[in-house]
């Protein structure tokens, strides 16, 4: 055996698994191929996080920082393939290792769809967003705009249009996926515009959004409109590959869990973004984490 515990990616939830882990000292095993902190790496700044308010990376660092003071072993490398062994043991390999438990944990989290416009990665994190509860506060009384015309792309726009000056929710064609009931109450809102069977073909700005270039579908039409944030809603994609010939996932490809974040295969467990949840923030994630560290604790035998 060479963990107790082996931890795939670190995001907040599973650096906040660790950190629990090596709380109730479990030898913990955290890997991670691209860096710790995950999505908060491109999270500009943070402000609904209790007890801290900074960067993203900042805050990220923080809590790899405490997961190694309660003895959590980091090591960079990438997750090939999870098998179940006899006598409830895990084996995880990786293109150098194989490594063995009796739990692991799927924080892996998930990917947000890209518009592939121009400028878009150039400017994540000062003005394109993927997240409108985590960003939107930092641009009240400005004009911002949504691209997206799904349940979370209408969603976003009325919880931006509490704060912001205006919004424009922007979708490529004319009729939309979201619920009736969200649409008409975005069509009933004042500070909401919607432009229809247009794309963002391009992000401007310097050190941040200043403007997009919109292109029409169906004219080829090009425009631009002055927005101080770009907010995509194309859906994300959980990052459950890895597992999903293993464990039991939802039609959207996120891992289902129970309330102790157990998997459907025992001794697995999924906490963060990569599993169905109402609610994808830091501190759900962080939540999650604690949650499975503990049942992972109290049956560690």
């Amino acid at each position: 055996m060479d963990f107790d515990v082996i931890i795939i990616g670190a995001g907040p939830a599973g650096l906040t698994a660790a950190l629990y882990c090596g709380r109730a000292n479990l030898k913990t095993l955290i890997l991670e191929s691209t860096g710790a902190g995950g999505q908060l790496n491109y999270t500009f700044e943070v402000d609904n996080y209790p007890g801290f308010f900074g960067k993203g990376a900042e805050l990220a660092e923080k809590m790899r920082a405490q997961a190694l003071k309660f003895g959590g072993v980091f090591s960079s490398e990438k997750v090939l393939e999870i098998k179940l062994l006899q006598g409830n043991i895990k084996s995880v390999k990786t293109r150098k290792n194989e490594y063995r438990a009796k739990a692991v944990i799927i924080a892996t989290g998930a990917s947000p769809r890209l518009l592939g416009a121009d400028g878009e990665d150039r400017l994540k994190g000062m003005g394109v967003s993927y997240c409108a509860t985590c960003d939107g506060a930092f641009f009240k009384d400005k004009t911002v705009l949504v691209a997206g015309g799904g349940n979370t792309a209408f969603q976003d726009a009325l919880y931006l249009s509490k704060f912001c000056k205006a919004v424009y929710l922007v979708h490529r064609r004319d009729s939309f996926r979201a619920s009736a009931s969200l649409v008409e109450k975005v069509k009933n809102n004042p500070k909401i515009i919607i432009k229809t069977n247009e794309t963002v073909e391009k992000i401007q700005g310097e050190n941040a959004v200043k403007s997009v270039v919109l292109k029409h579908t169906l004219s080829s039409r090009i425009s631009v409109l002055d927005t101080s944030a770009v907010f995509v809603a194309a859906g994300r994609l959980p990052n459950s590959a890895l597992v999903k010939d293993i464990l039991r996932l939802d039609k959207d490809g996120y891992i289902v869990t129970d309330e102790n974040m157990r998997t459907s295969a025992s001794g697995i467990y999924a906490v963060g973004d990569v599993r169905t949840t109402p609610l994808r923030q830091i501190i759900t994630a962080a939540a999650d984490g604690a949650v499975a560290a503990n049942d992972i604790a109290m049956n560690n035998n």
